[in-house]
């Protein structure tokens, strides 16, 4: 260990970020155990994405990443008191920046995540487009995590300059870092991998519209970055400080200007301030389009805290954005939206109901392209004829009210189903929903604001939000009525141990 010591202080901290790091196990390899790392392996599950820095960047061992890990998050704490949407954390080798990563991802434990888009510079490739890792699984020694290929596919755009490229990503290790912590800390959740290349300002809009617009309760984002590269230890702790409260100002536009003023200022050895900075900036802006507002720091250290080497070093944070409950700009449909969707519910009642045919639409509003899930209600003379909807669809919003008006119509088994000559009395409200998101106490539940689903084996029941508006009713009535009328189970189920609860936003509309 001693000898591995001499070495590390001869290298200097230039093999921070280069692919080059000392491992506390007496290994040291100047090179991936990969050398050429593939990703054009194929399997049914489509590419493998090895893990092309283990041995180098982290241990290759499973027992020994694990123990690693152990070792960092135990000497971490979890500080906040709101589910993360954002996270920000460093990717140099863990011997280096380990601990301030732990203290970013020990946030996210206990709650659920089913979606990650992890978001990073490449320090290899020079493009000028966003490359997103389209399918297939990438590989730790910790297992495989399976690619979201739907979410993928909906963040791809070709004419945004959003292109699925996974060679790309075959020689880049800042996104593989992050995978070993978020295996760490998580369970049951898939990945979206995207680099940013030199990205112009319209490039990094597009990529933020595209995440937000497809951002649920149960997706994260992982920016990953470090920030100063180089200075020495008094000058990082300066400009880092700068950047961090620009961070935490969550204003895209102000930790552009803060960059561009710590670059006028030709700090000695200062080559960046942060080499994720085009990551930093989109992360700013889904922050600003779903109003996450709450940026904390939870540490901060260079790599001179670590090795004692304060002549160049390379900072960096851990720092995530919190909400309570996620505002989606899914659920901001225009009035010209809502118009047409009613339409279109009705034009496919009639079309059914009176040939058996569903008619081939295709909206005016690019609004209703969105995948969100939705609830038709049909209602005559101010009696419920029909509800039915469905959640977390992966069809366009247009397609599931077609969809659930014909089966609120035709399969609400507590009713007969409506006949063609009852739909002009009949009054169409709709219901678009956020996804389902996991709840461990029913006192959480918000009356009039808050959509509930109870779950016991096989039995559920749905009421929409506006059931406690148009009722009156108390929490515990609200949940007694949903229980035995819905999900038909005791009026007392909702004090079950063994049920689970979900809630979910609307926005309703009617004719």
């Amino acid at each position: 260990m001693k000898t591995a010591g001499k070495i590390l202080a001869a290298l200097g901290i230039l093999g921070l970020l280069g692919g080059l790091i000392v491992v506390s196990y007496s290994l040291i390899r100047p090179e991936p155990s990969n050398p050429n790392p593939k990703v054009d392996s194929e399997t049914k599950a489509g590419l493998i994405r090895k893990a092309n820095f283990a041995g180098t960047f982290y241990p290759a061992g499973g027992q020994e990443l694990t123990t690693a890990l152990d070792v960092f998050f135990v000497k971490t704490q979890k500080t906040v008191g709101a589910k993360p949407r954002i996270l920000i954390v460093p990717h140099a080798g863990v011997n280096y920046s380990g601990l301030v990563a732990a203290s970013g991802f020990k946030q996210l434990e206990g709650y659920e995540y089913s979606k990650i888009i992890i978001l990073g510079p490449s320090h290899t490739s020079v493009f000028d487009y966003a490359a997103i890792f389209p399918e297939g699984t990438w590989e730790t020694p910790l297992g495989s995590v399976n690619v979201d290929s739907d979410l993928a596919s909906l963040l791809i755009d070709e004419e945004k300059n959003i292109k699925g490229d996974a060679p790309t990503h075959e020689k880049e290790h800042s996104l593989e870092l992050e995978l070993i912590f978020l295996q760490k800390s998580l369970k049951n959740f898939s990945i979206v991998p995207i680099l940013v290349g030199n990205a112009s300002g319209e490039l990094l809009e597009n990529l933020a519209e595209k995440i937000s617009g497809n951002f649920d309760e149960n997706t994260l984002l992982v920016i990953s970055s470090d920030l100063s590269h180089y200075p020495d230890w008094q000058t990082a702790n300066s400009v880092d400080g700068q950047t961090i409260k620009a961070i935490l100002s969550g204003k895209e536009e102000g930790f552009v200007k803060t960059l561009d003023k710590e670059k006028e200022e030709n700090f000695s050895n200062l080559e960046t301030s942060a080499c994720g900075s085009g990551a930093i900036r989109v992360a700013l802006k889904v922050a600003e389009k779903l109003k996450i507002k709450d940026f904390q720091e939870i540490k901060y250290a260079n790599s001179g805290d670590i090795t004692g080497n304060k002549t160049k070093v390379v900072g960096y944070a851990a720092i995530v954005g919190l909400k309570d409950k996620l505002e989606s700009p899914n659920l901001n449909l225009s009035s010209e939206a809502e118009k047409e969707a009613l339409e279109i519910a009705r034009k496919t009642l009639e079309s059914y109901l009176g040939s058996g045919n569903i008619p081939s639409l295709v909206p005016v509003s690019s609004e209703l392209q969105k995948p969100l899930g939705a609830f038709v209600t049909l209602t005559k003379n101010g009696n419920l004829r029909g509800c039915i909807g469905e959640f977390e669809p992966k069809d366009p919003l247009y397609k599931i009210i077609q969809r659930t008006a014909i089966s609120a119509a035709t399969k609400d088994t507590r009713f007969t189903p409506v006949g063609a000559s009852e739909l002009k009395n009949i009054e169409i409200e709709i219901s678009v929903m956020t996804p389902r998101e996991k709840i461990a106490d029913w006192k959480a539940i918000r009356l009039g604001k808050d959509g509930v689903v109870i779950q016991k084996g096989l039995n559920s029941g749905t009421f929409l939000p506006q059931v406690a508006s148009d009722t009156g009713w108390g929490l515990e009535k609200f949940l007694a009525e949903l229980c035995s009328q819905k999900a038909g189970l005791p009026t007392n189920c909702y004090q079950d141990p063994g049920v689970t609860f979900y809630i979910f936003g609307a926005l309703v509309f009617k004719e």
